[in-house]
């Protein structure tokens, strides 16, 4: 579980998911695409057919506020989005 982070759930990777069933997961940076579809396989046994990989880079944002400009980052990512294998399911929300 080093590799994966936490799933993506939105409105955008749920629509893609009801539509091409395709899943989206926060992986860590240096993951490649081998230790992504194995991580995926092992911990909701399914079969992984493809994996696609997106690197964010960190955003600057300033706010203001009463004493002065207060500039940050955004935190950087990856992000994997994954296509797995007719007829298969991840369920996210089985544990809650």
């Amino acid at each position: 579980m080093d590799i994966l982070i936490r799933p993506l759930i939105t409105e955008k990777m749920t629509a893609i998911t009801d539509k091409s069933g395709r899943y989206g997961f926060i992986v860590t940076p240096d993951a490649t695409k081998d230790q992504i579809k194995a991580a995926i396989e092992k911990v909701y046994n399914v079969t992984v057919i493809s994996v696609n990989t997106i690197r964010y880079a960190g955003k600057a944002r300033s706010r203001y506020t009463k004493a002065g400009v207060v500039s940050g980052r955004t935190n950087a990512f990856k992000k994997a989005i994954v296509k797995i294998a007719d007829g298969q399911v991840i369920d996210f929300y089985n544990n809650i």
